[in-house]
């Protein structure tokens, strides 16, 4: 059974709450890349700011999601503006801002909401006590289709979501056709039949020429987009282990639990994540055909799978470099869990998710003792303009 775009936007969402399981607590990767992804956006703004300074500047963040991070970015660019404005020749006023924050409808929007009260508190602060009129509105629905009017934006923002495809790419559960059955995997890997690589490369390409068309109608000329998504170093898909290495692990917990026949085998080979890493040529030419947008940047940073610590050889013994390794396996499969749990629970059930991600949590101990240097990840960064 696929996962549709209709199923996409009714069950996918990251977890809610405030628990130990939630995003809101798990939310270390997506900080890391706002934090190390911080100087494109500011790069952007004083691009955009030197030609104009609007009297309310509209900002959209697609896939906002919940937790710390879903205002994060949006109060990082207002600072920015408010920033540059003091710096401009005569002290302009700052613009008003309206603030659009966009996820699939099942996002946790209202702890979202619940946090607007101290985000226009601190707004306040970092202005010198001086109020900043920020309005929001929340804006389910996929970015894979058209969420406002047309030349309405002034900057759109998006942090790790392109990533995510509208659905699994078709075909994938075709028990009958052996060149589409993705056996014992749940995402591309070496082994995986160059159909189901061909499959993932082809879904990707329809999405993001049709993100692309959708933001087209709705960005401004010459105002900007900056983007980061989960990519890969290199052209072939099928050779770069940042791109699937995590999915292997997942599948290889889902396959232990096949072996003692807690999950039927058929069941494991027909389910596929609707998910794609890029490479930086494969975006530069997409953005290219699209034609829509002017690329003005593109860059890739490496990213620490937990979003923080990173372990290394210079633990002062074993013991304690076999400790983190421990530490680091249980906060890995947190985050994991965090992201991908509705879509997984909606397909294989609630009643294995508790085994799944404990045998998870132990492959990724084994994994991190075994190979402390080998847990970073391909993060892409993509300026664009508005022709």
């Amino acid at each position: 059974m696929e996962l549709t775009t209709m199923d996409m936007l009714q069950i996918f969402h990251m977890n809610k709450g405030q628990g130990e399981e939630s995003y809101a607590k798990n939310c270390t990767v997506r900080n890391k890349i706002l934090s190390l992804t911080k100087s494109f956006v500011e790069e952007a703004i004083q691009g955009y700011l030197s030609n104009e300074l609007p009297e309310t500047m509209v900002i959209a963040d697609l896939g906002c999601s919940s937790g710390p991070t879903a205002l994060g970015a949006v109060s990082e660019i207002i600072n920015m503006v408010n920033a540059k404005c003091r710096k401009m020749e005569g002290h302009p006023s700052s613009p008003k801002f309206m603030v659009f924050l966009n996820d699939l409808p099942g996002n946790d929007f209202n702890g979202v909401f619940g946090s607007l009260s101290n985000f226009q508190k601190k707004l306040t602060e970092e202005k010198g006590g001086e109020s900043c009129s920020c309005f929001i509105a929340g804006l389910p629905g996929s970015f894979y289709g058209r969420l406002l009017p047309n030349k309405s934006l002034h900057f759109v923002h998006s942090s790790s979501s392109l990533h995510w495809l509208s659905q699994v790419p078709a075909g994938l559960d075709d028990k009958d056709n052996a060149k589409m059955l993705n056996k014992g995997k749940i995402y591309m890997s070496m082994t995986s039949p160059n159909e189901v690589i061909n499959a993932y490369k082809l879904q990707f390409r329809k999405d993001f020429l049709l993100f692309l068309k959708c933001r087209a109608e709705e960005v401004i000329s010459g105002r900007r987009m900056v983007l980061t998504f989960m990519g890969r170093r290199s052209n072939d898909p099928t050779s770069s282990e940042d791109n699937f290495y995590p999915w292997e692990l997942i599948a290889k917990s889902f396959n232990s639990m096949v072996s003692e026949g807690l999950i039927e085998e058929d069941k494991l080979d027909c389910f596929n994540v609707p998910y794609y890493a890029p490479c930086l040529e494969e975006v530069k030419q997409l953005v290219k055909e699209e034609s829509s947008f002017f690329g003005h940047r593109f860059e890739a940073v490496e990213v620490e799978w937990d979003g923080d610590v990173k372990l290394s050889n210079n633990q002062s013994d074993e013991h304690s470099l076999c400790k983190a390794a421990l530490a680091k396996g249980e906060r890995v499969a947190k985050i994991h869990r965090a992201v991908v749990e509705s879509m997984l629970e909606r397909y294989f059930g609630k009643i294995v998710m508790d085994d799944l991600f404990q045998r998870y949590t132990k492959i990724l101990e084994d994994h991190f003792t075994n190979n402390p240097n080998n847990s970073t990840m391909i993060s892409l960064v993509v300026s664009l303009i508005r022709n």
